[in-house]
């Protein structure tokens, strides 16, 4: 879910619900302690460099129970973070503590929002020769030696 959507959605409801994965809900009385713009730069493992920004809430549940966060406040809460860091319309995800922090997409449906689970992936299958990915163009050395050494050129 990207921003644009996330303010559209905390319009139509009353109060915010955060639903984790195994169905179990954040507990109502949660904090949104960082609105973040998140930069990440990296190679992966076909040496493609890659930028990726997301804006990440970090939901945090403490002690007092009778803290509500009201939707309208989850929007000014948000909105001075855009302000502050100049990020437009990108994804969103959610960090909450479970055993470490989970890191999570964001779906709405039914008036709560879902965390959805996130998977890590290779972004380079045709260059690792990942089945069914479009194949790896090798170039293949010639060596009459029995077995690859890093001075055949085979690897």
């Amino acid at each position: 879910m990207n921003l644009s959507t996330f303010f559209e959605h905390l319009d139509e409801v009353d109060e915010l619900t955060f639903v984790l994965p195994n169905g179990t809900h954040v507990p109502p009385h949660f904090h949104l302690t960082e609105v973040a713009l998140v930069t990440k730069k990296y190679v992966d493992c076909g040496g493609t460099q890659r930028d990726e920004q997301v804006i990440s809430f970090q939901l945090w549940s403490a002690d007092d129970y009778d803290h509500r966060l009201a939707p309208c406040r989850a929007y000014g809460i948000v909105e001075r973070a855009q302000e502050a860091l100049g990020f437009g319309n990108l994804e969103v995800e959610v960090e909450y503590q479970s055993d470490t922090i989970g890191r999570y997409g964001l779906e709405f449906s039914n008036g709560r929002f879902l965390l959805t689970a996130k998977q890590t992936d290779c972004l380079a299958k045709d260059k690792c020769g990942i089945p069914g990915a479009e194949p790896a163009k090798i170039d293949l050395v010639e060596s009459s030696a029995p077995s690859c050494s890093p001075e055949s050129g085979c690897c």
